[in-house]
């Protein structure tokens, strides 16, 4: 494991002054470990036995991280977990090392913290044909028991709907946008109603989400050219493809931002001075994604504007897979431009 980014600063400077050449080369690599469990190859005769991929990236918080991992796997829910740390300056890995669960399919750390588009798109690489695909948030606690099988519940009564997500909650205030509530049966949730594109808050939030996987056929990646995550992901599927997106009304999530030490489940594996510094100081101090909107917004419009005028689909494609950038429209500049942002201010020493 140990050739850590802290261990040559040179390395640094090198991979900010390349950054273009390293993340569009066939050699790209920022993983500094991979540990999988099972061959990622599967017969297409075994789709339909396919358990859904969740998605789990860490960044520090290794409090908040142990808390909400733990209770993902204290499920006897069925799924395949990917677990992948960004760069974590305290002792998240040392945590992910540890774990031992047959459903956790694979553990990878980077070599440096390239923003949340980065991973997830990553993961996204590594789903099998036909497989569900969910992303957790590492702040995000899910309250509710057997919480997969009510995602599921919807997708079987609602083809039309390709993606699900929850509300925010506590301590951020519930808050919906216009939605359309749709039954069927005894089975519900609420569509959304615009998904305007500019307006504040008119998505689906991105700390618990489950795509179809015909979905994700039709829409490839996350955006890694304007970076907007979950902001642009609701609008791109509602207006410029068939499916729609909505929320559960059944499962229940906190989001708590802070455990203070005295309380916290990480006490024996954290190894930080509590007086300078702790897990949440770290991540607080690395984390841009509110600047990285104030410098590299106008992307997200612009991409809007594109879709409009015919010039890109709604697929974008991405980085890990060089097929897809041979085969759909790709800013380059754009997402070399996102990355190095990060790179550049959110891998602290």
């Amino acid at each position: 494991m140990k050739q850590a980014f802290g261990n040559n600063i040179n390395r640094f400077t090198d991979t900010v002054k390349d950054i273009k050449g390293k993340l569009f080369s066939k050699s790209n690599d920022y993983v500094e470990c991979y540990e999988a469990e099972e061959s990622e190859k599967v017969k297409k005769t075994e789709i339909v036995k396919i358990p859904p991929f969740i998605n789990y990236v860490t960044f520090n918080r290794m409090g908040l991280t142990i808390k909400n991992l733990n209770n993902i796997l204290d499920s006897e829910e069925d799924f395949e977990l990917h677990i992948i740390d960004c760069n974590s300056k305290d002792n998240t890995w040392d945590y992910i090392q540890s774990l031992n669960d047959k459903r956790i399919k694979s553990k990878t750390r980077f070599t440096l913290n390239l923003g949340p588009i980065y991973p997830l798109n990553y993961s996204l690489t590594k789903r099998k044909p036909g497989q569900f695909f969910i992303t957790v948030d590492s702040d995000t606690f899910i309250k509710t028991k057997n919480w997969i099988a009510k995602f599921m519940e919807v997708f079987d009564a609602f083809p039309e709907v390709g993606m699900l997500g929850v509300m925010r909650d506590k301590p951020y205030p519930r808050y919906l946008p216009p939605v359309i509530a749709r039954e069927n049966g005894a089975v519900n949730y609420l569509e959304l109603r615009n998904a305007t594109v500019g307006v504040d808050l008119d998505f689906v939030p991105g700390q618990l989400q489950c795509l179809r996987p015909e979905l994700i056929e039709e829409i490839g990646y996350w955006s890694e050219e304007n970076g907007y995550g979950d902001a642009e992901l609701s609008p791109r599927i509602v207006h410029y493809t068939k499916y729609k997106v909505g929320y559960l009304t059944n499962v229940e999530i906190d989001m708590n931002q802070y455990i203070g030490c005295n309380q916290c489940l990480a006490r024996d594996f954290c190894k930080l001075s509590k007086s300078v510094r702790t897990c949440f100081s770290l991540s607080k101090t690395a984390n841009y994604n509110e600047s990285f909107v104030r410098k590299h917004g106008w992307k997200y419009k612009e991409t809007f504007k594109e879709l409009e005028a015919g010039k890109r689909t709604a697929y974008c494609a991405s980085v890990h897979d060089p097929e897809s950038m041979k085969n759909h429209y790709y800013n380059q500049i754009w997402a070399s431009e996102n990355f190095d942002y990060y790179i550049r201010n959110s891998n602290p020493k």
